[in-house]
């Protein structure tokens, strides 16, 4: 893949490229970058164009076994220093390089850096090959890789293992693009294009099997059949020998079709159709999460596939920061995202046979009929294995529902949404949610009432959001409720939250409803910790206790009550600190509108004898409370 352009740009812009060595020109004349640490420094900032990088990321790539004392200081340095490069090129380096989020961000356009271009194009390529216009496809998809260099991306960073980690992902991105336009050349029938290309990259990538396939094709559509069964038989030999595996069914049929038939015009692929894109729609109003937001990106978008369970309380924006994160990372699953709610609309669960339906439509596995379950969930692994795509399972209720679910092999990812952490599952990475500080808060308010609206009552409006728990689900229903009622005070709002008997009252938008969403969490509690819960959630009006005072409240001995306050940190309805601490020191909390909603349920069941009574709207929360940070 050699590259034929030093990259689009108007006289007087800069243009960097990662395609290859870390470089820039302007005008046609190279820039120079400084010594390596700084080098270092710029390629993870241009590796993540336009997203903060967290300040510990860049310590870690410039300084991996250790920083020194001034590595603070010569971050500051290494960065002043990419301003500057950016001062000589715009005048002003004011906009380009700014902190935020406890992390640095570089601003720059599609036209200034090689990997946005690239990204660009693949798009564009692959939206021209789903309408069925192939030879666009193919002339887009070849100018996205003749933006690829003759050496492999940042090459000369490569010591460094972050820089090596996103150097992999590049050529993995690039390797997947020159596979769509491969396949598209031979569907138009100019498969001797791509003959020479895939020979080249089979031998450096002897397992993957699209590659291969590609290769197949080609040879067969240029009358060179014997060659085509060759390489099929080189492949089978080698799975056998080196992984003791057989190669795919669809690859075999492949070779079955060519065994048959003469040469065709039509290529056959070895992979089942793609799943597409089936997700909802992301939040116009989705703030902050930065730091999270990219910590999921770069667990899911990793090129080896990996499983992340996202967990925390009722109304945190689980579901939000996931569908973000899938929308975000479409460059990287080629063979689609899609997104199943693990429960049904009662907030029951729904059943692993029943997703794993809904999962086979989606990404067309399967023939036609119900086949049993465990031919399915094989026939769902085998999927699983030989593609990459993003799965998003939703609101997970327990491990069960899911185990069978989750990829065994491949390059897929799944990210799990739960209020509980799901502690079953092993060999999975985890990313807690907690309720966000106060300032987040208010900026997701401001974004639904309106920042005049705020500024008019500051104080008025961090008591809304502190009455709320700063709980997102919450802050979201009362800027949706405050949007309606233009008329009504920021400070009067603020009362009707601060009463305990009305604050549940209050937070209904519609048919989005907290109480609907907490009583959906109360009912996965089994009676013993429900009781458990309302007893906590009567210590004190903040939610705060202690281990001594749980176990007064619990009237149990120090071994029943932890083990009472763990399984309640393990549903998600009692937080607990994110560092170590013995359980005699810890401060655990029962967020405000659950201590609410417990007192509320409790007593309606000791009147009733009827286990989760609640007043209100029944019907759960739907899809409109992704709205903002999330449903979950």
């Amino acid at each position: 893949m050699t590259r034929t352009t030093t990259g689009p740009g108007t006289a007087g812009a800069v243009y960097f490229s990662l395609l290859g060595p870390l470089s820039a020109v302007i005008d046609g004349r190279p820039l120079p970058l400084g010594p390596r640490k700084q080098r270092l420094v710029l390629a993870t900032l241009l590796s993540r164009p336009n997203t903060p990088v967290p300040v510990d990321v860049l310590t870690d790539v410039v300084w991996p076994e250790g920083p020194p004392r001034t590595a603070r200081k010569n971050l500051q340095v290494y960065v002043s220093a990419a301003r500057a490069l950016f001062g000589a090129v715009d005048g002003d380096d004011r906009d380009r390089v700014v902190h935020d989020c406890g992390g640095y961000r570089l601003r720059v356009a599609e036209g200034e850096l090689d990997t946005l271009r690239f990204r660009t194009l693949a798009r564009a390529g692959r939206t021209a090959g789903e309408r069925g216009d192939l030879r666009t496809a193919a002339r887009l998809l070849r100018e996205a890789l003749d933006l690829w260099g003759e050496r492999p991306p940042l090459h000369d960073l490569r010591d460094s293992a972050r820089v090596a980690e996103e150097a992999e992902r590049l050529e993995a991105r690039c390797l997947t693009v020159y596979e769509d336009w491969a396949e598209a050349e031979i569907e138009t029938g100019r498969a001797g294009v791509a003959l020479d290309g895939l020979r080249d990259l089979v031998e450096r990538h002897p397992f993957r099997e699209r590659l291969r396939a590609a290769w197949m094709n080609s040879l067969h559509q240029t009358g060179r059949q014997a060659e085509a069964l060759a390489v099929y038989d080189d492949y089978r030999q080698l799975l056998a020998r080196e992984l003791g595996l057989e190669p795919s069914p669809a690859m075999a049929a492949l070779y079955r079709v060519m065994l048959g038939e003469g040469r065709t015009n039509r290529p056959v692929t070895p992979r089942n159709a793609a799943c597409g894109v089936s997700l909802p729609a992301g939040s116009r109003h989705f703030t902050g999460r930065d730091d999270e937001l990219a910590r999921v990106l770069d667990v899911s978008g990793d090129p080896e596939g990996a499983v992340l369970i996202v967990s925390g309380p009722a109304g945190v924006g689980k579901s939000a920061l996931a569908v973000r994160a899938a929308h975000l990372l479409a460059d990287r699953f080629p063979d689609g995202r899609v997104h199943v709610r693990a429960r049904q609309e009662d907030g029951t669960a729904r059943s692993r046979n029943d997703m794993l339906d809904e999962l086979g439509r989606l990404c067309d596995v399967g023939g036609p009929g119900r086949p049993d379950p465990a031919q399915a969930e094989n026939t769902w692994q085998d999927w699983l294995s030989r593609h990459r795509a993003l799965i998003v399972l939703d609101d997970v209720a327990d491990e069960t529902s899911v185990r069978g679910l989750l990829p065994r092999s491949g390059r897929c990812s799944v990210v799990l949404t739960a209020r509980g952490q799901l502690a079953g599952l092993e060999a999975a990475h985890r990313e807690a949610l907690a309720v966000p500080e106060d300032g987040e808060a208010l900026e997701l308010l401001a974004t639904l009432i309106g920042e005049d609206r705020l500024r008019t009552d500051p104080p008025a409006a961090l008591r809304i959001v502190r009455a709320c728990g700063a709980l997102p689900l919450a802050v979201a229903v009362s800027g949706m409720r405050l949007a309606v009622l233009r008329h009504l005070p920021l400070a009067e709002y603020a009362d009707r939250l601060d009463d305990p008997t009305a604050a549940l009252d209050e937070l209904v938008a519609g048919d989005v409803s907290v109480r609907s969403r907490l009583a959906a969490g109360w009912r996965d509690l089994s009676a013993r910790d429900r009781g458990v819960l309302a007893r906590l959630a009567g210590l004190g009006r903040d939610g705060g206790f202690t281990l001594e005072r749980a176990m007064t409240a619990l009237e149990r001995d120090e071994r029943g009550t932890i083990r009472a306050v763990e399984a309640l940190i393990d549903s998600g309805a009692v937080t607990s600190p994110t560092g170590e601490v013995t359980a005699h020191a810890a401060l655990y909390e029962v967020p405000r509108l659950l201590c609410l909603y417990a007192r509320e349920s409790a007593g309606a069941e000791r009147d009733t004898g009827a286990p989760g009574t609640v007043r209100g709207p029944a019907r759960p929360l739907g899809s409109g409370a992704s709205l903002v940070l999330g449903r979950g």
